[in-house]
């Protein structure tokens, strides 16, 4: 436990002993005005754009860089009027008589008219008969040509779709569709569901807070601090967004992780502050001092170890992931910074008012938990049994990750009443199940012929159209042909492989749906390096922060076992279709292709957070006492209330994120949410002290030679 120490004499704070962190929190104390100021200015400045990141990011960027899909779309949006993969398609349709005739005629000409006037859409295609005109004559497609990048093409669609609908009336129907559209949609979707679940989380999170810290304003202090850091991260990602551009997921995503880590981070400072301050009875310096020495070292060790697992995604070659890496890291800079500056000055200015509006049973200065220790000398009496039954849950929930299948995003991650969604469902009544997944080749010319021999012969496709040289003069042909199966239908794949052996050598497969068979290529082939990387990354980091090997490589493995376990339910949920209705969600039979590499990156981030809580905590104990037990049963007694709250917290974030809204955030809110109840309640709670308590010394053992080679950190305070 700690120590009393006796006040400094006045004047003498400056001379307290601690380490840099420590010295940081001093200065950052008796230099109040400077970081209060900076902080105002950086959230000011960067707040008056954060209200711009819903409109400026896109959705876009769902591609794997350097397949042959992207080249495919790049040509076509050059060569053919911007006829890709990234245009729009404005689907008309007539309940009464052919939708060229009277009124649907009227609205045709409206739309054209409409589409013309946009600057940035290319050409615009009247419809065709035998190709975008149905055989009955009751549906009808205008296609506007993508005259910008996929980002810009998203804030087209969703500048457009509102005036195209209400074109619709008198028994015309007007729904643009295609990706572009579908992308808008689910940004619109996704929006409303990340408000709802905001409205929900922030009251749950706040009672959970007020139980966890027993006082109302210190309760407020990590939400405080959350909001802080995210206002200046979604500032900063609308201004790099105008650099290179931005997924919205970034934004997304970066909410939650900072809110989730925002109130980590708070915890374990805010709960180490108290207990200094009026438990231990030491001056606010010094009681600042200790706090970032021992908390606030174990805050920094987390949070790099949260970059660093993210960072690895950026090995993946796709602009949607590498953004939403990005964005999330930008947000958990800005929480950690605020977290090691501006909490320590708050927690120093506002000192014994942190406890106002305090629960009547709360000791403020409690810092080991009596409950805790008890647990700890439980799991030290029988470990084997604890273990083992933790152990059994784990495997047990993990085995369905054994049958788990990916694929990319279908259309039903949008909401049935969705244009896009709408379009799509009449694409495939007028003309055919493949036909909102028509595949582009693009040929040379002198291999167009051949080319289209190919395509007639094959199973896979169900018609082809004529082929059409490109009118801008080049070298170039492209051949649209329809499939005979729907763009998320696993066959998609066989034909497109086999086409690809088959066409002449110039061909150039593309199209939405393959896009998205290339992105998921790409993240299977990714996937096992990432997730190596992460491991690697991980143990590293815990070596060099802990000193200790043995403990390093189990605290880093057993997270794979929280991850598993998570994967299993998400395979029971989302591709078997439990729970479907209680969600309110139509399964898609698989997993969306995303999810695995994504996740894992996230999960581990988080289960690493409460690894160096609890190891940081042990190795405190263990540096002061030399004894194995104590370093068990007091990192429980020390960490373990923190980590219960911290867990309860994110849980609750990412469960209510799994209420409402599309299909992605749910499998993100699922996934998430399991990943951190197992890993919080069984694996760091249970399994990780049990370990301690198997290997005793051994636990904690270096190396002479690697004790040279490590740099010298301490989680001891003095």
């Amino acid at each position: 436990m700690t120590s009393t120490i006796d006040p400094p004499a006045p004047g003498q704070e400056a001379r307290i002993s601690s380490g840099p962190l420590g010295r940081l929190g001093i200065w950052v104390t008796t230099h109040g005005q400077i970081v209060a100021i900076t902080w105002l200015m950086l959230v000011i400045g960067l707040g008056v754009f954060a209200p711009k990141v819903e409109h400026n990011l896109s959705g876009a960027g769902w591609q794997a860089n350097g397949s042959e899909s992207v080249a495919a779309r790049e040509l076509a949006r050059e060569h053919f009027g911007g006829n890709a993969s990234s245009a729009i398609q404005v689907v008309v349709h007539s309940d009464d008589g052919p939708v060229t005739e009277g009124r649907g005629a009227e609205t045709l000409a409206r739309v054209t008219t409409l589409l013309k006037d946009e600057p940035r859409i290319a050409d615009v295609v009247a419809p065709q008969p035998g190709a975008t005109l149905s055989q009955d004559g009751s549906t009808a497609i205008v296609l506007a040509g993508a005259g910008a990048d996929t980002n810009e093409m998203v804030r087209v669609a969703t500048d457009l779709k509102g005036p195209l609908q209400d074109l619709s009336g008198d028994g015309i129907d007007v729904n643009p569709t295609g990706s572009s559209l579908l992308w808008s949609d689910f940004n619109e979707a996704n929006l409303e569901a990340m408000l709802k679940s905001e409205m929900v989380s922030w009251p749950v999170t706040l009672a959970i807070l007020v139980i966890a810290f027993g006082a109302l304003v210190a309760a407020g202090l990590p939400l405080l601090l959350t909001l802080s850091g995210l206002v200046a991260s979604a500032g900063s990602l609308v201004l790099i967004n105008e650099l290179v551009p931005v997924s919205i997921w970034a934004m997304n995503f970066a909410m939650m992780f900072a809110l989730a880590l925002g109130i980590d981070y708070a915890l374990f400072l805010v709960v180490r502050y108290r207990a200094a301050r009026m438990g231990a009875k030491l001056s606010a310096p010094r009681a600042i001092a200790e706090t970032m020495d021992t908390a606030g070292k174990a805050v920094l060790l987390s949070g790099l170890t949260v970059l660093i697992s993210l960072s690895a995604v950026m090995l993946v070659p796709s602009p949607s992931f590498r953004s939403m890496a990005g964005g999330i890291m930008l947000s958990v800079v800005f929480v950690l910074a605020a977290t090691l500056t501006l909490l320590p000055l708050v927690l120093v200015k506002l000192d014994h008012r942190i406890n106002k509006l305090a629960l009547p049973w709360v000791r403020t200065g409690e810092h080991r938990s009596r409950r805790f220790a008890a647990w700890g000398e439980r799991l030290w009496r029988r470990p084997i049994l604890w273990g083992s039954a933790a152990l059994v849950v784990l495997l047990a929930l993990a085995a369905p990750v054994v049958g788990l299948s990916t694929a990319m995003p279908s259309i039903k991650v949008l909401p049935e009443d969705a244009s896009a969604r709408v379009g799509y469902d009449r694409v495939q009544e007028a003309f055919g199940p493949g036909a909102p997944g028509t595949l582009q080749i693009v040929v040379a010319n002198d291999q167009a012929q051949a080319a289209a021999k190919t395509l007639a012969a094959d199973d896979g496709i169900a018609a082809a159209m004529p082929a059409q040289r490109a009118p801008d003069g080049s070298d170039l042909t492209m051949i649209q042909a329809v499939p005979t199966v729907d763009p998320s239908d696993p066959a998609l794949t066989t034909t497109v492989e086999r086409l690809r052996a088959d066409l002449p050598d110039t061909a150039r497969v593309g199209g939405a749906g393959v896009e998205n068979l290339d992105l998921k290529s790409q993240l299977d082939d990714s996937t096992p390096l990432v997730i190596g990387v992460v491991l690697a990354l991980g143990f590293l980091l815990l070596l060099i922060a802990l000193q200790a090997p043995l403990i390093s490589l189990l605290g880093t493995l057993v997270s794979l076992l929280s991850t598993a376990a998570a994967f299993g339910v998400a395979r029971l949920v989302f591709q078997d279709g439990w729970g479907a209705g209680l969600l309110g969600f139509e399964s898609q039979g698989f997993l969306d292709a995303w999810a695995p590499v994504f996740f894992f990156a996230m999960i581990f981030a988080i289960a690493m957070d409460y690894t160096v809580f609890l190891l940081a905590s042990a190795k405190e104990h263990y540096e002061r006492s030399g004894d194995p037990h104590e370093a068990m049963v007091g990192s429980l007694a020390h960490s373990g209330r923190v980590i219960f709250a911290a867990g309860a917290v994110m849980v609750a974030v990412f469960f209510t994120f799994a209420l409402s809204g599309p299909l992605p955030p749910k499998e993100m809110g699922v996934v998430l949410g399991v990943a951190v109840l197992l890993d919080a309640f069984l694996v760091r709670l249970v399994l990780l002290p049990v370990l301690l308590r198997l290997t005793g010394h051994a636990a904690w053992y270096v190396p002479a030679w690697l004790k040279r080679a490590l740099p010298n950190i301490t989680f001891a305070h003095g």
